[in-house]
Parts: C-alpha cells; sequence; structure tokens
C-alpha cells in the first residue's frame, strides 16, 4: 500500500468492530445518565408542585402531556454538557483502569484514531442539542408557560412584570403598570417622547384596555402634558383614547422568558425588530441567540477534554478522573453564567462574552490532549 494510500484511509477510518463499541459505551452510558437524572428531576418537581395540582384540579393528560413531555427536552439540554463529560470520563477511565486503551495504543492505533468514536458521538449528542436549542425547547416553553399560568399559583399572572417600561422608537417610550393578560387591561398607561433626553410631551390614561390584533390602547379618559423648553408644565384632560403605538402584546412579557418561547427564526426576526426600536434589551436577545450555537458546541471541547484527561490509568482510578473532570464541567457551567451576565450587563459584547468560556476550555482541551498518552 502507498504512503498516499495510507494517508487516505488514516484521514477517513473505516466503522469498525472497536469503534462501535466505543461508541455504544459512550451513547448508552450517556443515555443512561440522562435519563436516570430526569426521573430524579421530575419526582422532585411533582412532589413540589403537586399541592398545586391538586388545588386547582389539574387533569392527569394536561400534567403528563402538557407539562411534563415539555419538560423533559429543556432538562435533557440543559444537563446534556454535564452528562455527555461524565459519560465521557466512566467508561473511558473504567477502560483505562482495565489497560484496554494500553492494549489499543500498543497494538498500533494512534490517540487521535483513537479519538474518532468519540467525536462521532460528541456529534450525534451536540446535533440533538442544537435541534432542541433551536426548534423543539422554544415550542415545548410555550406549552410549559401556559400550563403553569393556568395550573401553578405562584406563575398565575406572573408572566408580565408589574412595572412595562418599552422602547417602541427612537425617543418613545411606552410605560404600562398592572397589565393583566386574561382581561388584557392595564391599570395605568403612558406614552411619553423625550428629545435629547428631555421630554417634551407625554399622554396619560387609566383603566386601559388593549387590543392584541389592532394593537390599539382605549380609555374612556386620557390627560396630554406639554413641557416646553423651561420645563413649564401644561396639560389637558380628554375623553375616550383611541390610539396605535408600535407595539406587540408579546412584548409586554418579560424579555427573558418571553425569548425562550421563540425558535430561532423568531428570535431573529424579534432582535431586528428590537434594534430598530433602539431596545435596551438588545443585549439580553443577543446572548440568547449566540448560546443556543455556543452551548451544543461546546460537547466536543467536553468529549476531548474528558478523554484526554480519563485515558491514563492513574491510582485514584475512575473516582479521580471523575471528581476532576466533574470540577472542570461545572467551572465551565460557572463561568457561562458569569461571562453572560457581563454581556447582558453590557460590559462585554454579547458575541464575545459568550464564546469566551469555549475558546478558554478549548485551550484547556489541547494543551491536556497533548499530555494525553499515546
Amino acid at each position: 500500500m502507498s504512503s498516499t494510500e495510507r494517508k487516505t484511509q488514516f484521514r477517513f477510518p473505516g466503522f469498525k468492530i472497536l469503534d462501535r463499541y466505543i461508541l455504544g459505551k459512550f451513547l448508552s452510558t450517556y443515555f443512561f445518565a440522562i435519563a436516570m437524572i430526569i426521573v430524579v428531576v421530575v419526582l422532585f418537581d411533582y412532589v413540589e408542585k403537586i399541592d398545586d395540582f391538586t388545588e386547582l384540579h389539574a387533569p392527569l393528560s394536561a400534567i403528563i402531556f402538557d407539562y411534563y413531555l415539555n419538560f423533559i427536552p429543556f432538562f435533557i439540554n440543559q444537563f446534556s454538557g454535564l452528562f455527555t463529560f461524565i459519560a465521557c470520563i466512566f467508561f473511558t477511565s473504567k477502560m483505562a483502569y482495565q489497560t484496554e486503551i494500553v492494549a489499543m495504543l500498543s497494538g498500533g492505533m494512534s490517540f487521535r484514531r483513537l479519538m474518532w468514536p468519540y467525536f462521532l458521538g460528541a456529534l450525534i449528542i451536540g446535533s440533538l442539542s442544537l435541534t432542541l436549542n433551536l426548534w423543539l425547547i422554544p415550542l415545548s416553553q410555550r406549552h410549559i408557560v401556559a400550563f403553569e399560568s393556568e395550573y401553578i399559583k405562584r406563575r398565575r399572572n406572573t408572566q408580565f412584570d408589574r412595572h412595562i417600561y418599552r422602547q417602541i422608537e427612537p425617543g418613545t417610550f411606552a410605560y404600562i403598570r398592572g397589565y393583566h393578560d386574561n382581561s388584557k387591561q392595564a391599570s395605568f398607561f403612558s406614552l411619553e417622547h423625550y428629545d435629547s433626553g428631555t421630554m417634551t410631551h407625554s399622554l396619560e390614561a387609566s383603566d386601559v384596555k388593549f387590543d392584541p390584533e389592532s394593537k390599539r390602547w382605549t380609555a374612556p379618559r386620557y390627560t396630554m402634558r406639554q413641557f416646553d423648553s423651561l420645563g413649564t408644565e401644561t396639560f389637558a384632560q380628554y375623553r375616550n383614547l383611541d390610539t396605535l403605538i408600535n407595539l406587540e402584546v408579546t412584548e409586554l412579557g418579560r424579555v427573558n422568558e418571553l425569548i425562550q418561547t421563540m425558535n430561532i427564526s423568531q428570535l431573529n426576526d424579534f432582535l431586528d425588530q428590537q434594534r430598530a426600536k433602539g431596545s435596551d434589551s438588545i443585549n439580553i436577545i443577543e446572548v440568547e441567540k449566540h448560546a443556543r450555537y455556543a452551548y451544543p458546541l461546546s460537547t466536543f471541547i467536553l468529549t476531548l477534554i474528558g478523554v484526554s484527561l480519563s485515558s491514563r490509568k492513574v491510582r485514584g482510578g475512575t473516582g479521580l478522573h471523575i471528581g476532576i473532570g466533574t470540577a472542570l464541567c461545572f467551572s465551565y457551567i460557572l463561568f457561562n453564567r458569569f461571562f453572560e451576565e457581563f454581556a447582558k450587563s453590557g460590559t462585554l459584547p454579547p458575541g464575545l462574552a459568550v464564546w469566551l468560556p469555549n475558546l478558554i476550555y478549548l485551550v484547556i482541551a489541547v494543551y491536556l490532549y497533548r499530555k494525553a498518552p499515546k
């Protein structure tokens, strides 16, 4: 066989019995661990909410199909990175302890070739996580929010802040107090106009009703206030308010909860819409957008760290590997949350803040890979 043929064979390895063995162990350990934690989480959640289910007469079919069936994809994705890491470390360190990896490397297999079935498994898990993030979880979150609004007491009428302040176009802000989705009514509504940071005029009304289809606000009475350059205020009262503003009913919800119910297409459209309005929520939306891609791609980085860390036989055995690996994984999650808060506050650009943990741990992964037994 020529050297060119050998290189081609190395770059595109066939799927052999050993690959199936490693891939099968990887995926079976991952899905078993995920299944176990989901059972535990569902049981604890049910015990916590059983009083609400009983008091508010939640149907069993709604609990199972509207709530927990949609609850599970969210938690699979939440724990996916952690259990990819744990699964990888658990069975790899077991193989190292039984000297299986030493036998593979002694038999002529390179460490890079050994990584092939691991990365194939990471591709399957990462693709599942990406699909959940972009499309399925936003859909399931809508069902969860609807269920909780009806059958969970502390969540009823809490999807809207007491005080809602939204920029609807540059220099124009809407303030809404005490909005209730069931009645589509707010106790107070104000439309404020600013020029160079100074309010020029405003419209105020009480007991305002909102029509989601026409986007019109109506009230029996309203007040118009005018402010001149000297700060002098004049006002006049009128009857029968009927005004149209550029504000969707979905924008009245809490931004963090609202964007979690949007698939990636809706999220991109919403981001463009808020940019046009000069909204102060742009950083929060961009963090959510970047996180939906960054988190699934971290599966490859965590897999590389896991294999490199646990492929060497050490005196502490599997327990030592799992301890070090879990500490690394939790520190990764901590860094993610830490940098996301910096991005939301505007301290760091959202794209940089979300991807920075991946870059840091990629460096760690490359270092551990170079130190792994060859």
